[in-house]
C-alpha cells in the first residue's frame, strides 16, 4: 500500500496556511540537525587549535547565533509556529577541514522542534563563515540535515545516512575538547 502525503502548508484550494495545532497535546519533542562548514587548512588548523581568529572566538561566537537563532525561528520562517524551548544545545566536531556543527532543541509542544534545530546549524554555520570570509572565500556550507526527531504523533525518525548514524558517539569527547579549547582561546591573525 502507497501512503500519500499531503502537504500540511496548503489548504485544500492550495492556500498558504497555518496548521491549527490547538487540538494536539503537548508532548516531549525533540529535534538534531547538522550543517557542515569546509574551510581551508589555514584557517581550519588555527581553528582547531584555539577557536579564534583576529574577529574573535569564531566556535563560541557561532554557538551562541544558533541558540539565538533557534529562539527566532518563529519570526524568520513564516509558517513556524512559536515553541517554548526547554533548550538549544550547538556542539561542533572537527573532520579534518570540516566543521561538523550539530545543533539539538528540546520542548514540550503540540508541534515539533526540527525548523528550530534546522535554523540553529544553519545560523552556526553562518556565522563561522562569516568571521572567516575575509581569509578565505572559498569556505562551503553544506549537508544541512535533520539527523532525528522525536515526540508527537509520528514518533520517532532517525536519517539512515551512515555518515551521520554515530555522530553522537564520536562527538562526546570531541565536544568537550572544543569547549576546553574555548577556555583557553587566544587571537591569531590569519594573513
Amino acid at each position: 500500500m502507497v501512503r500519500k502525503h499531503k502537504l500540511s502548508h496548503l489548504s485544500p484550494n492550495g492556500q498558504v496556511r497555518m496548521v491549527d495545532v490547538g487540538r494536539k497535546p503537548p508532548t516531549a519533542r525533540m529535534a538534531r540537525a547538522a550543517a557542515v562548514v569546509r574551510l581551508g587548512p589555514t584557517i581550519a588548523a588555527a581553528l582547531q587549535r584555539t577557536g579564534a581568529l583576529a574577529k574573535g572566538n569564531v566556535l563560541e561566537t557561532a554557538r551562541i547565533a544558533g541558540i539565538l537563532a533557534a529562539k527566532q525561528t518563529a519570526s524568520l520562517i513564516p509558517m513556524c509556529h512559536t515553541v517554548p524551548l526547554d533548550v538549544v544545545a550547538v556542539d561542533m566536531t572537527w573532520r579534518g577541514n570540516a566543521l561538523r556543527i550539530e545543533a539539538t532543541a528540546r520542548c514540550v509542544a503540540r508541534t515539533g522542534v526540527e525548523m528550530e534545530a534546522l535554523v540553529a546549524a544553519s545560523v552556526a554555520a553562518l556565522t563561522v563563515y562569516d568571521m572567516c570570509k575575509s581569509a578565505d572565500k572559498g569556505i562551503v556550507i553544506q549537508d544541512i540535515c535533520l539527523l532525528e526527531k522525536s515526540g508527537g504523533k509520528s514518533g520517532k525518525w532517525r536519517k539512515r545516512d551512515p555518515s551521520y548514524s554515530s555522530s553522537a558517539k564520536r562527538s562526546s569527547s570531541s565536544k568537550e575538547s572544543i569547549r576546553e579549547r574555548g577556555r583557553r582561546t587566544r587571537t591569531i591573525g590569519i594573513p
